[in-house]
């Protein structure tokens, strides 16, 4: 009896979350299948009819949230920090939201931010460098890891802003710097 398309998504789904929730408290190397699948709910064999190991279904996680982000910029014709505020307004949603912060949590994958550089930002951050094209590099990863070492601070800090009010100051400090926060 085959299974229905939505219990089949549904199932693979909570594998996924479950396993997010497990790679926020620990190492990947310090994860078993059989504690996804306890935690979940299921036995080993559901596990294995979506991925053959952990590492597939980190693959899966990082390959599904890239895909949401660059179909969320797909349109987008913003460059520089409009790109990467864009990105951080689609990572808001709340589906996808655990899997971020998995990804870019204490133990997450270094793996993931190389490509999400990589494959989302450094074809959409088309700034004029051209008087100092030796610090270009540099100043593409300083757009890219301050923002998304923003990001990450503020969803460690339960959003204590809205996502107004943090991608003004994202912009602010884009523009003028931290300096304007400071007492003199």
């Amino acid at each position: 009896m085959k299974k229905k398309p939505e219990i089949t998504k549904k199932t693979k789904r909570n594998i996924v979350d479950n396993f997010c929730e497990l790679y926020m408290e620990k190492p990947i190397e310090k994860i078993s299948i059989q504690e996804i699948t306890n935690k979940a709910g299921y036995n080993r064999s559901t596990f294995y009819q979506y991925f053959s190991d952990i590492y597939e279904l980190l693959t899966y996680v990082e390959d599904e949230l890239l895909g949401y982000i660059k179909k969320g910029l797909e349109n987008e014709q913003s460059y520089a920090k409009e790109a990467v505020n864009n990105a951080l307004s689609c990572l808001d949603e709340e589906k996808y939201m655990l899997s971020f912060q998995a990804l870019l949590g204490d133990y997450g994958s270094v793996r993931f931010l190389d490509r999400l550089k990589k494959e989302v930002f450094q074809d959409r951050l088309k700034l004029d460098y051209s008087k100092n094209d030796l610090l270009k590099p540099y100043l593409i990863e300083f757009q890219i890891a301050t923002s998304f070492s923003l990001f990450r601070l503020w969803i460690q800090r339960n959003k204590d802003l809205s996502s107004g009010e943090f991608s003004q100051l994202v912009d602010t400090l884009y523009r003028t710097g931290a300096s304007l926060y400071f007492e003199k």
